[in-house]
């Protein structure tokens, strides 16, 4: 095992040069080791400076590190080498920090010998390890014993500040990297942890986007000038220590486009650059704005090709295999677009289901706090953890359901997808399918009134336009001003965009509060209301987009404005919950590679509102059944 730098080395140096400062009348500087950083076999790992036990009696003055491996044993059986051999196995194939270098280091520390393998029994040095679980740890000559984490290269570029967690709970910048011309991302074993009815998360590994707070952390809302004005958050973001307090261990702050406005891949993206979607060629646009939530999550389809190259086997496999789940949030579509592009399960809450007290808010009236993730049960766990009391998982189901876009008639491989899982959802529920119509709906209850276009066209636009440009824009100008003697920071053309908008509409907050809560009230009532039997009497599933590439090389005209209303629309206006679900993909031929490549397809699922729960149960079923 090579150990990168010895921290004692400095140590001892610079306190020989805090002497001489103090002798010539200079203050003294705050000295603490932030850990270190260690390779074995080639794999890098992070070691924090915090003691997790110790073994007495086994100083021996070499100011290095040697790898352990803490293992229980039933001190009133036999266990011999074939016995540990079978459970270092079973521990290298059950977590990914893990390896069999942890137990193979010669030592002459007060541990069990077993064949070549060196283990501290967790039994045999219960007082001094006070019952450590299983896993790897390294061991300093003294006796101290410290956890380990397994570094990764964030090579999708999705985070944009990767952490370590401190002994009272907060947070700070993870002061380590590797290669891989990228940040490095610090994961903690499975192995120490055990997951309980009080911690149904406990080790899940959690990305934040970043525009929640999380303490230690300075949070940047995609903005360099906002993370440089601002100090470390002293709190953390309700929506996140939900998750951390069911024992979830946040390994970074993710990549959010400008201040959670909608921005496309490469030129809006100024002053962060936007993380690359694994899917397809690599080189298609994420979404936005929960954009790097996504691609940390995202698959890529791995092809196996025969002796004469042809291709015989896809196969779907995660960038980030190491990264569980993550948490965005969803205004006019931000969770729901990158989880589309990209072939993932999101969802947008109810609106209110739980606080965002510590998020940057785009507009209350719409801002939520969802998931992104891979596997449709952690993404049901975490959501149980997330929403806490406010969300029933229930499995009693609509036996209506109304469909929005599909097509009538199989004419494509995207057609027979769609069709395909429409029917799978409504053989499951023995349920009747009817295309539905929003705005002749609409028509047809107001035959006198006006057109939905005109009640909801762009209500979103100027409500999320005015009340971001009042919450976040007018108090960041005046903060950075009076910091900066009266200059304005920089941002980026999308949210300049937006907030002009709202700046020339003649419309008012209150006049746009009204058409959303008349629209509400009337879908609410009519379209989704709650059922007797079930939590909602009908689902609604619609097909978001039809998949086409969107290069990030492409030279655009400039960043568009938020879209009218439109399908997508229905659960920001109506406050109801709309989860996307990926049910499979369709060829493409890649101008990048020149070779077919892939892009996912997704449909969302819709319920009646504070149904959350049921349509997670509902998902859940239908991928357990496969």
């Amino acid at each position: 095992m090579e150990v990168v730098m010895s921290a004692r080395i400095i140590s001892r140096a610079l306190k020989v040069i805090s002497l001489l400062l103090l002798l010539q009348g200079v203050d003294a500087f705050t000295f603490f080791s932030a850990g270190t950083t260690v390779v074995l076999d080639d794999t890098h790992y992070y070691v924090p400076p915090d003691v997790v036990g110790r073994i007495p009696g086994n100083a021996t003055g070499d100011s290095g590190l040697l790898p352990i491996s803490v293992i229980s044993i039933n001190a009133s059986s036999a266990f011999g080498l074939h016995d540990l051999q079978a459970r270092i196995k079973r521990l290298s194939l059950e977590d990914d920090v893990f390896q069999v270098g942890f137990a193979e280091d010669s030592s002459s520390f007060n541990s069990r010998a077993i064949g070549n393998h060196t283990v501290l029994s967790s039994s045999s040095h219960r007082n001094e390890t006070t019952a450590l679980p299983d896993g790897p740890y390294v061991v300093s000559a003294l006796g101290c014993l410290h956890r380990v984490y397994r570094l990764y290269a964030d090579v999708q570029g999705a985070f944009c500040e990767t952490t370590t967690i401190n002994a009272d709970g907060s947070f700070s910048v993870l002061p380590a990297n590797v290669p891989g011309q990228s940040l490095a991302v610090a994961v903690p074993s499975r192995l120490y942890y055990r997951q309980t009815a009080q911690k149904p998360l406990a080790g899940v590994r959690l990305g934040v986007k970043d525009i929640f707070d999380v303490k230690g952390l300075k949070t940047s809302n995609g903005n360099r000038a906002w993370y440089q004005l601002y100090p470390a958050a002293n709190r953390t973001a309700i929506a996140v220590q939900n998750l951390v307090d069911a024992g979830a261990v946040v390994v970074g702050k993710m990549k959010t486009s400008q201040f959670a406005n909608g921005e496309t891949a490469t030129a809006d993206w100024v002053d962060y650059h936007a993380p690359f979607n694994p899917r397809g060629d690599g080189y298609q646009d994420p979404g936005s704005s929960s954009a790097g939530c996504a691609a940390g999550e995202g698959t890529y389809r791995h092809i196996s090709r025969d002796c004469s190259g042809a291709d015989v086997e896809l196969r779907s496999q995660a960038a980030y295999p190491w990264l569980d789940i993550a948490l965005g949030s969803d205004t006019g579509g931000s969770i729901r677009s990158p989880s589309q592009l990209q072939g993932l399960f999101g969802n947008r809450p109810s609106h209110g289901l739980v606080s965002l007290e510590g998020a940057m808010p785009l507009a209350p009236q719409f801002d939520t706090a969802g998931l992104i993730a891979r596997d449709p049960r952690l993404w049901a766990a975490a959501a149980k953890a997330l929403y806490g009391a406010k969300i029933k998982m229930t499995k009693s189901y609509p036996s209506r359901i109304l469909a929005v876009g599909f097509p009538t008639k199989p004419k494509s491989d995207l057609d027979v997808l769609v069709l395909g899982f429409i029917e799978k959802v409504a053989r499951f529920l023995s349920a009747h399918v009817e295309v539905f119509d929003i705005a002749a709906t609409w028509a047809a209850t107001y035959p006198r009134g006006s057109p939905l276009a005109a009640v909801v066209n762009n209500t979103y636009e100027i409500l999320s336009a005015k009340e971001q440009a009042r919450l976040v824009r007018d108090v960041f100008y005046a903060d950075h001003a009076a910091a900066h003697g009266g200059r304005f920071p920089h941002v980026n053309p999308a949210p300049l965009n937006r907030w002009a908008l709202g700046d020339s509409s003649k419309a008012t907050i209150a006049e746009a509060e009204a058409n959303k809560t008349r629209f509400m009230d009337w879908f609410n009532r009519s379209i989704l209301p709650s059922g007797n039997t079930s939590c909602s009497e009908k689902l609604l599933l619609y097909m978001p987009r039809i998949p086409v590439p969107k290069y990030r090389d492409t030279y655009r005209p400039g960043p568009a404005l938020p879209s009218a209303f439109n399908t997508s629309r229905i659960s920001v206006m109506s406050g109801t919950p709309d989860m996307v679900i990926p049910i499979g993909q369709v060829a493409y031929r890649s101008a990048v590679t020149n070779h077919t490549e892939y892009l996912p397809v997704t449909v969302d699922i819709m319920a009646a509102k504070n149904c959350d729960g049921m349509l997670f149960s509902l998902i859940e079923d239908l991928f357990v059944e496969d």
